[in-house]
């Protein structure tokens, strides 16, 4: 084969490669999950089956495909096994992490949801909706469900918004906290959902994010997504709060008892 065909078949290979890439990085295609068959990703690129197989040639070089023996092609995990850095360990051990994290969240879910605001097509937001009734339904029978399941919903539908924003770096920031996040949304989950005021106040804040979002209303979306997680963090404080002064009085009481 000449120099000048073996440079063309690079450059077709690259170029699939880099289109694949954007799906992953866009999150249309996500860590662990089967890829479509030959056929459908030849029809959505516009390209031949050798250039396809060329492409994902070069995404098995990079270690971002990974082939199966009799079970096709998958994106790779890319981020690694999270639970394995000694640095997770830390943060998840000190209960200080909760309201770090909640800081961060803060941030990050502020910029998110005006983005989503902005941003945010209606396939985003039919899938918005669908996590935020998923959510709604399980508040509205929670003997259905243990406190994990609840976290998982309410992750579920803040990952939503997030994704609406299109800002890819941030999704994959936000995911990469997945673990953490989960912390902190199962801590108010396990703390707040028994309670029917703490519960009716977490559907109010859920509520405005998912109207501010979906009606595009930037900077009511972005307060709306910080006035939710301040909430949180204030109710948990006062939660301690509570117990705190529980111990003490019942010290008190088996001191003069």
């Amino acid at each position: 084969m000449s120099s000048e065909k073996t440079d063309e078949r690079r450059h077709v290979a690259d170029v699939v490669a880099e289109r694949i890439e954007q799906l992953i990085v866009d999150g249309v295609l996500k860590s662990g999950q089967s890829l479509p068959s030959e056929r459908r990703l030849c029809d959505k690129l516009g390209i031949s089956r050798s250039a396809l197989r060329e492409g994902l040639k070069v995404l098995r070089g990079r270690g971002i495909i990974e082939t199966r023996q009799g079970s096709g092609s998958y994106v790779a995990e890319l981020t690694g096994p999270r639970d394995s850095s000694p640095l997770m360990h830390l943060f998840r051990s000190q209960p200080r992490t909760l309201y770090d994290l909640l800081e961060v969240r803060a941030l990050l879910e502020g910029e998110s949801a005006r983005l989503a605001a902005l941003r945010g097509t209606q396939a985003d937001f039919v899938l918005i909706t669908r996590r935020y009734e998923e959510m709604l339904a399980a508040h509205a029978a929670p003997e259905g469900l243990d406190s994990q399941e609840h976290a998982h919903l309410d992750h579920a539908f803040h990952l939503a918004v997030c994704e609406a924003s299109h800002n890819p770096v941030l999704v994959h920031t936000l995911k990469s906290l997945t673990d953490l996040m989960l912390s902190s949304v199962f801590a108010s989950v396990n703390n707040l959902y028994h309670r029917p005021l703490s519960l009716k106040q977490l559907d109010r804040q859920h509520s405005r994010l998912y109207h501010a979002v979906t009606e595009r209303l930037p900077d009511q979306a972005q307060r709306a997504a910080r006035d939710h997680i301040h909430g949180i963090r204030d109710s948990l404080k006062e939660i301690e709060q509570e117990e705190q002064r529980l111990v003490r009085a019942t010290l008190r009481l088996e001191g003069w008892a």
